[in-house]
């Protein structure tokens, strides 16, 4: 056997790729076939674990950096040493550093005839990393292995990280727009957003100044918890927003000659038609950032000064499918685990647009999901990827609409259906008629609390006895900012704010107010995060009696609440007493008339 740490020749890394490791090691030279054989046995012995390397490690036998270069043969891949490596400016420059510190990768080659950048990294199976390197640079991308101390002390060399510095992502975005600014060859398109060719996209949408503007943009969005980016273009002005807890935010605005640029990269990343400029078009962008899977969703609308485009966020790490973590009191969480326990019926959940109807939906799956039951959805998008459950994506440019593709959903066996929303007559039928045929129907409308969602079946021409045949309640919901704990503060309501909610003085003389004074944590907002708050309306035979002689929702909200439901701004109070958020939030997503 080789002493510890000392190497044979290094056999061809084709001799090893796809070998079992101790089988790597004893062709490197760093191990006898006898050392292996006892490791294995020592593995066997304890159930299989722990694998095999960190045996070898923990016994002496092999060090850390002897491991890494048997794992990357193993996956063809060279290992190499940054050691004294002299990696030039122009290599560097071609990933930026929250690029670089994100993906833990160190660029040390690049071929500009090829267009292939070699990128050194501390794991081989980091393939995602290059993956997403080449779809945010436009790469051709080769990973190298390397050390992690080695690989942790370039990054530090070469790049300096300044997500703690508060304002290093923008100082970040600043000095690209000024790079930008100086750049001749987007200069040259100043004022010909309508006179730009098919080969001049394909090069605006490669040049590097863009592709890294973008891609900090991307990475700071998505740090910063954003749901949404917003590229604008307007008459004078190009602006970049993001949404954060449903408020948006404008960041530094960059020319207003780089617009095509940008769109035409977003649509390449998009694997949208960068030459179609006249029509909307919609796309994916799928991302892995600090090893969580993000989806970007890609809306492209033609507008009179360019192409407007917004990316949604679908970020899974930070969507929570867990009911108790959605807002729902005590009282509320057992009314909804009720409805969607009953074997056949329709449970609606209404809100505007924003609310989280589709998380408060997804959440009934989450908890319904398994081994023994079918659940399958219909939703325009889909938007997460929830696993044992047959999700449908409705095309209506093909004829796939909610309502063509309920009727083949029936055939498909199911249990539960989701449909992602009652938009019509025929929907709405199709669904009653599958509640009515032994299925649960999850379902979204677009109303402003729970009762009015019976005007508003009743306005899409859905009979009475169908209504009160098929649904079981209604979840109504709105979302509010929450109090920024870090940065919390006692306040003494003014008197505007307690007329809008029609409190006195007297009312809250034993309660503690709070809001946000802003800090660094919430961006200077004052919130951080956002909660759900929820009303139900269950159908009991009253109220199913009362939509027979088709009473009006202000009748049908009075009845609902003798039956238990807890209003939307009632729920709203108690979340402002336990300090969580704040009077402003409430009296802007409740509306005072429901009470």
């Amino acid at each position: 056997m080789a002493n510890n740490g000392s190497m044979g020749e290094m056999p061809p890394i084709q001799q090893l790729r796809g070998r079992q490791v101790g089988r790597v090691l004893i062709k490197m030279g760093a191990l006898s076939r006898n050392k292996v054989s006892e490791c294995l046995k020592i593995q066997a012995d304890n159930g299989g674990m722990p694998k095999l390397g960190e045996i070898l490690v923990e016994q002496g036998l092999i060090d850390q950096g002897q491991l890494q270069q048997a794992l990357a043969a193993q996956r063809g891949m060279e290992f190499i040493s940054l050691d004294g490596m002299e990696i030039p400016a122009d290599v560097l420059d071609k990933v930026p550093a929250q690029i670089a510190n994100t993906y833990r990768v160190v660029p040390i080659d690049y071929n500009s005839a090829t267009n292939e950048l070699v990128v050194a990294v501390d794991d081989p199976d980091n393939l995602q990393a290059t993956d997403d390197l080449s779809t945010l640079m436009g790469f051709k991308v080769k990973a190298k292995v390397t050390d992690a101390n080695a690989l942790a002390e370039a990054l530090a060399h070469h790049y300096e990280e300044k997500e703690d510095d508060a304002g290093g992502a923008d100082a970040s975005i600043n000095e690209l727009i000024h790079e930008i600014q100086g750049d001749n060859f987007l200069a040259e398109f100043e004022g010909r957003d309508q006179s730009i060719d098919l080969d001049e996209l394909q090069e605006l949408s490669q040049s590097n100044p863009v592709r890294k503007l973008l891609n900090l943009v991307l990475l700071q969005a998505i740090r910063d918890k954003a749901s949404d980016i917003h590229f604008e273009p307007f008459e004078d002005e190009y602006k970049m927003r993001y949404r954060i807890d449903g408020v948006l935010y404008e960041m530094i605005p960059p020319p207003k000659y780089i617009a095509a640029a940008l769109s035409s990269r977003i649509k390449v990343m998009a694997d949208l038609d960068i030459a179609e400029r006249r029509l909307p078009q919609d796309g994916r962008i799928s991302l892995t950032v600090s090893g969580k899977p993000v989806d970007l969703r890609v809306s492209v609308l033609p507008t009179m000064f360019g192409e407007s485009v917004v990316l949604r966020i679908l970020d899974r790490s930070q969507v929570s499918f867990d009911m108790e973590k959605l807002g729902f009191s005590e009282h509320d969480l057992n009314t909804y685990r009720q409805l969607i326990k009953k074997p056949n019926g329709i449970v609606i959940v209404t809100g505007p647009t924003g609310c989280g109807k589709t998380t408060t939906l997804y959440a009934a799956v989450n908890a319904l999901n398994d081994i023994g039951t079918k659940i399958i959805t219909t939703e325009d998008p889909v938007e997460y990827d929830l696993d044992g459950v047959v999700q449908v994506q409705i095309r209506s440019d093909v004829g796939l609409t909610f309502a063509t593709c309920l009727r083949s959903i029936l055939r498909q066996d199911p249990d539960i259906v989701l449909v992602g929303e009652v938009r019509d007559l025929e929907t709405a039928k199709i669904a009653a008629q599958a509640s009515l045929t032994g299925h649960l129907v999850l379902t979204t409308l677009h109303t402003n609390d729970a009762p009015s969602s019976v005007a508003r079946l009743l306005d899409l021409g859905v009979e009475p006895f169908l209504i009160t045949a098929t649904v079981e309640g209604v979840v109504a919901q709105r979302l509010v900012r929450k109090i920024c704990t870090k940065c919390r503060t006692e306040y003494e309501p003014d008197d505007d704010q307690l007329f809008e909610l029609r409190l006195d003085r007297d009312q809250i003389k034993d309660k503690t107010l709070y809001y946000g004074k802003g800090c660094n944590r919430c961006n200077n907002t004052g919130y951080k995060g956002r909660l759900g708050l929820y009303e139900i309306m269950t159908f009991n035979d009253t109220i199913r009696n009362m939509i027979m002689e088709k009473a009006s929702t202000n009748l049908l909200r009075d009845e609902a609440v003798k039956n238990g439901m807890t209003l939307l701004r009632t729920n709203g109070l108690s979340a402002i007493y336990d300090g969580i958020t704040t009077m402003d939030e409430v009296i802007k997503q409740t509306v005072a008339g429901t009470e």
